[in-house]
């Protein structure tokens, strides 16, 4: 039986496959919405690693134990019919488990409910090349994740997948995971758009696209995997992906900055803008607290170079001490309604993408930013002065977009 790998596996998860094919990658986060074939690929890419080394042995976790056989175990037992080696293998359900017959090779499956369960686990051949966390968004944390791995894997071996979809909340700690720059983590979104149609049936379409015009927001969480937030998320816009510097280069930037004070950072922001796209690149940020001036100043030449840096007039004393030390910083001029204003232009903005690799905390401020409450605890139409440092040098950073003046070298 020949089977082409291009009739199984999506050309978005390319990628993935080289990383596990190669090993240039330890962790493959795989975020999507419904239909987004993640489930599929890790199960057909854990086969294919496992018949090409015959010491590699999986083990598949969920939260709930209870969960495993009607998920991972039979979306496996897929996989290996799929690619027609049906014959090679013994499934077992007490314990869940499949074996490789001629090899002795074993898939396990286990939940971490039962923590006991995972302790001591010892293979007669081989190791675990393979650790699939699925639906990662039900476990507690990365705390819970570490344990899980240390009780299992010798050395670092081991390639570790999670699939998931995204949370719908951004202050959901795998949204936040995700945006931290891990080496060695390699993060593949996809959705139901990437997957050709026939694999998917008709229905499925029908549904989706139902749901679309229905229900729009619920249609991006559900089908799109974006992090939409509970209804009172402020920017509804936003992007969160690497964006190299051919996307950007050559367009015109600009520089913002938010001054600390007590335990705040100091937040820079280097940006760049596509009037004919509406779109905003963040893909700049230096943001620390606790920097003297001169350790800021140095922060700023190495982001900024001599760009103009437009920065929180409140603090013009700081701003006097950094042009001193040959920073051309220039103040914001804010004004009655430059808040309302700058956030207004931001939120109107075709997208605002920010790259998490190089940018981790203006991507996480933007993604948890949401809209203050009342008393009953409803959302009303008001902006908090919390955790938006970065929104705040990004504002700065536009100033002059906005209000349409360009801003000037230093004399």
């Amino acid at each position: 039986m020949s089977i082409r790998l291009t009739e199984l596996i999506a050309p978005v998860f390319h990628p993935a496959h080289t990383a596990v094919k190669k090993r240039t990658h330890s962790e493959i986060w795989l975020p999507g919405g419904r239909g987004s074939g993640k489930s599929s690929f890790v199960s057909l890419e854990i086969i294919l690693g496992m018949l090409q080394d015959h010491e590699a042995n999986a083990i598949i976790f969920r939260k709930v134990g209870d969960t495993l056989r009607d998920t991972v175990y039979t979306q496996m037992v897929w996989a290996i019919e799929k690619l027609g080696i049906g014959h090679l293998w013994r499934y077992g359900y007490s314990p869940l488990e499949i074996t490789r017959m001629d090899t002795g090779q074993r898939i396990m499956f286990r939940g971490t409910d039962d923590p006991q369960k995972s302790k001591g686990l010892k293979l007669k051949k081989g190791y675990f090349k393979f650790l699939w966390f699925e639906e990662l968004s039900e476990f507690t944390g990365m705390r819970e994740i570490e344990t899980v791995k240390a009780s299992v894997v010798r050395g670092g071996n081991a390639i570790i997948l999670y699939s998931y979809n995204p949370p719908m909340h951004g202050n959901n700690w795998v949204n936040e995971q995700r945006l931290k720059p891990v080496p060695g983590r390699l993060i593949v979104q996809s959705t139901y758009l990437d997957i050709p149609p026939e694999w998917l049936g008709g229905s499925f379409i029908t549904a989706a696209e139902a749901m679309k015009e229905s229900n729009n927001l619920s249609y991006r969480w559900m089908y799109l995997g974006e992090v939409t937030g509970s209804g009172g998320r402020v920017f509804t816009n936003l992007k969160i992906r690497p964006v190299p510097k051919s996307v950007w280069g050559g367009l015109p930037l600009y520089f913002g900055h938010d001054f600390g004070f007590a335990t705040d950072p100091d937040a820079t922001v280097k940006c760049a803008y596509s009037k004919t796209r509406r779109t905003l690149y963040i893909v700049g940020e230096s943001v620390s607290p606790g920097l003297t001036l001169y350790q800021l100043a140095e922060r700023m030449r190495k982001l900024a170079g001599q760009e103009i840096i437009t920065a929180d007039n409140e603090d013009p004393r700081g701003i006097h001490e950094l042009r001193n030390k040959g920073i051309r910083v220039i103040a914001a001029k804010k004004g009655p309604g430059s808040i309302e204003r700058g956030m207004k232009w931001l939120q109107t903005l075709a997208a605002i993408v920010i790259d998490p690799n190089t940018c981790p905390e203006a991507a996480s401020e933007f993604q948890r930013y949401e809209y203050d409450r009342d008393k009953d605890n409803k959302f009303i139409a008001r902006y908090p002065d919390k955790g938006n440092h970065t929104i705040d040098a990004v504002r700065y950073a536009v100033e002059s977009i906005v209000v349409r003046k360009k801003a000037v070298a230093l004399q």
